[in-house]
């Protein structure tokens, strides 16, 4: 007999199988790293000190020369299965997912030293949780896990980054013009 079988990816096939709880994933993987400050202090001219990465957090000074422009934002894509086809699913019945609330976060961070672009990074991070009808994925909970999760990406970032960062740094407000023997 010859025909086409229909695939379906790894996700929808674990969907398929009975859940009791929900799982919440994050794609790609964001490896856990302990935080610490950067090698220099910064003043958030953008953002608010309450939502920046941990390592740029420990990092804020009123009075430094660096600047940290930091912004993030939350992009929302909901799946639900219509009510009159999970009513008759026993699937459902057993606490298969019927629906997957998913977010997007995108931050950027800009370190500058007046004109002078000392960094700037980008990350993009999504984080995805199924519910059934016995258990429910608020918004807040997968919003506060994709911040947490591009907030560490942008940390992964800066740490790999910090030798080049810290000499850069280094001559933070020191005009690259001033003429010898002033």
């Amino acid at each position: 007999m010859c025909g086409c079988a229909i695939q379906q990816s790894p996700q929808s096939q674990s969907q398929a199988q009975p859940q009791t709880q929900s799982q919440m994933f994050i794609e790609p993987k964001v490896v856990e790293m302990p935080a610490h400050p950067l090698p220099f202090k910064g003043r958030l001219v953008e953002g608010d000190p309450n939502d920046v990465p941990p390592a740029v957090a420990m990092s804020l000074s009123s009075t430094s020369p660096v600047t940290f422009t930091y912004r993030e934002e939350l992009t929302h894509d909901d799946y639900h299965v219509p009510r009159y086809i999970s009513a008759f699913d026993p699937a459902s019945l057993i606490g298969a997912p019927v629906g997957d609330v998913g977010v997007t976060a995108f931050a950027s961070l800009s370190i500058s030293d007046g004109d002078r672009i000392l960094g700037d990074y980008t990350a993009k991070e999504h984080v995805s949780k199924s519910f059934s009808i016995y258990s429910q994925a608020t918004h807040k909970e997968v919003d506060e896990a994709a911040r947490a999760a591009v907030r560490q990406r942008i940390d992964q970032k800066l740490f790999s980054d910090e030798a080049r960062l810290a000499q850069a740094a280094a001559s933070a407000g020191k005009s690259p013009t001033a003429s010898v023997g002033q």
